[in-house]
């Protein structure tokens, strides 16, 4: 990074940990946010697969960045009140094992589905299941998963620690370490329907907003900036 011309960073979160940690100086830094691909056509605008339990999803590495443990802990408190839901842990990681047993001590393995790790059409169709995708990552310089989600018309909770919170005004925030607020905000959306779907429909017009195309031409920019310069 001292190397370098110009360092781009996915979010103002990883801004501030390159200048902070690494010592790049702050006018040497560019944000250039992520983005998702809209699915094609009316695709989007599909209702969700209804089932009898409600769905509550977690999707990605099962690393300690992505804090699978406060969603299983989250999860304990959310079934002491609402019995009626399945949360579902989808992908792989050094921390499976970890999270397995932890579902078993905390005597909530009958209501926790572990997929293994999900790929293409997998993704889309437990996507299409789900009621409510939640991302408590401990610490994460963007996260697309819930652009992804959003894109398959699916509320979203996210962790304050995570770059993407920057962007989103239609998701629930919280600190990925606070299980208690976790577990209100999920039995909130699962309790009460009217919030579920306006975070759904603002959620879709909010992510509107944001196109590879856009990141792209912005990116392009300070590639041409630089060159002109060198």
């Amino acid at each position: 990074m001292h190397g370098a011309d110009t360092v781009v960073c996915v979010s103002h979160l990883t801004r501030t940990i390159v200048a902070s940690r690494y010592g790049v100086p702050a006018d040497r830094i560019e944000v250039v946010y992520n983005a998702v691909d809209m699915p094609s056509g009316d695709e989007w605008q599909i209702a969700p697969i209804r089932q009898n339990e409600k769905i509550v999803l977690f999707l990605g590495r099962v690393t300690m960045q992505k804090g699978p443990e406060y969603f299983l802990r989250a999860a304990k408190k959310v079934l002491e009140k609402f019995s009626d839901v399945r949360f579902v842990m989808a992908g792989s990681g050094d921390m499976i094992s970890r999270c397995i047993q932890e579902a078993a001590d905390l005597k909530i393995g009958r209501f926790v589905t572990f997929t293994g790790f999900l790929r293409g059409d997998d993704v889309a169709k437990i996507f299409s299941m789900a009621d409510l995708y939640v991302m408590p990552s401990v610490s994460e310089p963007f996260g697309i998963a819930p652009l992804e989600a959003l894109s398959h018309n699916v509320p979203v909770i996210i962790s304050k620690q995570s770059g993407v919170s920057e962007i989103l005004t239609h998701a629930l925030k919280v600190d990925f370490w606070d299980i208690d607020e976790m577990a209100n905000k999920i039995l909130a959306v699962l309790r009460h329907p009217p919030l579920q779907k306006t975070l759904r429909q603002h959620g879709l017009i909010e992510l509107r907003k944001f196109s590879w195309r856009d990141s792209a031409t912005k990116l392009s920019g300070i590639y041409g900036r630089l060159t002109a310069t060198a």
